[in-house]
């Protein structure tokens, strides 16, 4: 996985260096090598991608829905209206997708570039820790959706970016900190790879309040699984910014409810945007 340029850790205790302003030929220069990159992926691996959309599968694995429409400071609510428009394109590209044995769900492979000639318009984008508007901004709202819905699945993450910046504070938040997936076209994909046996499916549309998910199977689940955050820290670093830290877990339960394994899934490192950065 491709860490944030912008970011980097020192070695002691995960310090935070202060990001560094990069000029537009450089960032120019960035993207383009890296949107090649990816693109030459999608090419060497084609026939290993999902592709075939179904009517649901039987079994539901995992649900969760997220609210659509959230008062923002310093963002004008007719953004959050875009941002329901981005999302019901891109979730018409996603939803019944099947993902068969060995294959790989690339979230922006099926969705392809977000542009205004495809109806996409204006939505909120978070950049270098900053706010830009541009065409399908909001729609990491949907692969935070599905990078949480996997997490409780035995499907395998094979690529997720997360949020070099830590944003908003915790009013109302009901998942862990870090547990989104940030995306970027083309380059800061999320990609879900189905190694088991049986037949997994997407599943994502919008209502009037929320943008709904589910991961359905062809067979029912034979286990559960927890998210659990530990080692959470917000620390003031050397240079005068703050930062905040943890790392997630995934608990593994049997139809008895008895705790298999758990494991490590990410370690989140995230400069704070409010206090002292934002004012009251």
């Amino acid at each position: 996985m491709r860490k944030n340029n912008r970011i980097k850790k020192g070695k002691a205790e995960n310090v935070i260096q202060q990001p560094k302003n990069r000029s537009k030929l450089r960032l120019k220069c960035g993207r383009l090598y890296y949107s090649l990159l990816r693109k030459a992926i999608w090419l060497t691996k084609n026939k290993k991608f999902a592709f075939t959309r179904e009517t649901p599968l039987p079994c539901l694995h995992f649900s969760h829905r997220t609210i659509l429409l959230r008062k923002l400071k310093d963002v004008e609510m007719q953004y959050q209206y875009n941002k329901i428009i981005n999302l019901k394109l891109a979730a018409l590209r996603l939803n019944g997708i099947v993902i068969r044995p060995g294959e790989i769900l690339s979230y922006w492979k099926l969705i392809g570039k977000p542009s205004y000639s495809k109806g996409y318009v204006d939505g909120m984008v978070l950049q270098g820790g900053a706010f830009h508007y541009g065409p399908g901004g909001g729609l990491c709202q949907l692969s935070n959706l599905i990078y949480w819905m996997v997490l409780h699945t035995p499907l395998t993450v094979v690529e997720r970016h997360r949020h070099g910046y830590d944003v908003f504070p915790d009013s109302n938040r009901t998942q862990p900190f870090g547990s989104g997936a940030t995306c970027f076209y083309p380059y800061g994909d999320l990609m879900i790879r189905n190694d088991t046996t049986e037949d997994f499916q997407l599943c994502v549309w919008l209502d009037e309040e929320y943008l709904n998910g589910e991961i359905r199977a062809s067979a029912s689940s034979t286990h559960t699984y927890k998210i659990i955050e530990k080692n959470h820290v917000m620390r003031s670093e050397f240079w005068g910014g703050f930062s905040r830290h943890n790392e997630l877990y995934r608990q593994i339960f049997n139809k008895k409810d008895e705790l298999l394994c758990e494991e490590l899934i990410v370690e989140n490192h995230a400069l704070m945007m409010y206090s002292p950065f934002l004012g009251e």
